[in-house]
């Protein structure tokens, strides 16, 4: 990218420029950096709005789930990004979050474990905090809604059978997925993992809701206890 550096972007030849470009051959032409560079709109007076792109990206190690998960003080921490460019990216994160939730909606039936994790991970795979959601299906499999049902973690203390189990009642659902995320990465299941995932197929057989699965969800994958013979 050397031919961006040392002059204005108005000196770039015209199919050089991050908007004339996209105009003239699609946003799928765009490398990530330039598309951020539009975003951010200006450079400085040392830095084109693509060198300030580019430093954005080596923040975050060219990581689109780690750049979704930085907070505006943290963006603004950039030299070069204020307040409102850092606003301005946050907003195109979120909307990226949000088309792709949107797109899994189209497919409410859930099939497999990765049908379930394709609901959740759009959710679930930025959260810095352990949280427990729970999809609530009807008799197809069909989710009904996902409700979060705990924070901060899934220990006796904080994952309430009552609150699940009530949920279900209400929403008049038979079948429910389990799932929380490890912020850490790993996706082997803890003994308490285990244990609140017994308890709750127990609790479950005795008011006829079956558990379906558990997920657990990482970054770069899940772990499923019925794939593994867990359930």
């Amino acid at each position: 990218m050397e031919k961006y550096k040392n002059y204005s972007i108005k000196d770039w030849a015209l199919e050089d420029r991050p908007r004339e470009r996209l105009m003239a051959k699609g946003v799928k032409s765009l490398s990530n950096t330039e598309l951020i560079a539009i975003l951010i709109g200006s450079g400085t007076k040392k830095q084109s709005a693509v060198d300030l792109a580019k430093t954005v990206l080596n923040s975050c190690e060219h990581n689109l789930n780690e750049l979704a998960k930085r907070s505006v003080e943290e963006l603004q921490q950039i030299k070069g990004i204020g307040q409102a460019r850092a606003i301005n990216i946050m907003a195109a994160m979120e909307l990226a979050r949000r088309q792709k939730t949107d797109s899994f909606r189209e497919k409410k039936k859930i099939t497999c474990s990765r049908d379930a994790y394709e609901k959740l991970a759009s959710q679930m795979i930025h959260l810095t905090r352990e949280k427990f959601r729970v999809m609530y299906l009807n008799k197809a499999n069909r989710v009904l809604e996902i409700r979060e049902v705990s924070s901060g973690g899934i220990s006796g203390t904080v994952y309430d059978l009552t609150v699940v189990f009530k949920l279900a009642i209400l929403l008049e659902a038979p079948n429910l997925i389990l799932s929380h995320n490890h912020p850490s990465g790993n996706l082997q299941p803890s003994e308490a993992d285990k244990e609140i995932t017994k308890k709750t197929i127990t609790a479950g057989k005795l008011m006829n809701i079956h558990v379906v699965d558990h997920l657990i969800i990482g970054e770069n994958g899940y772990y499923s206890f019925a794939d593994e013979g867990l359930i």
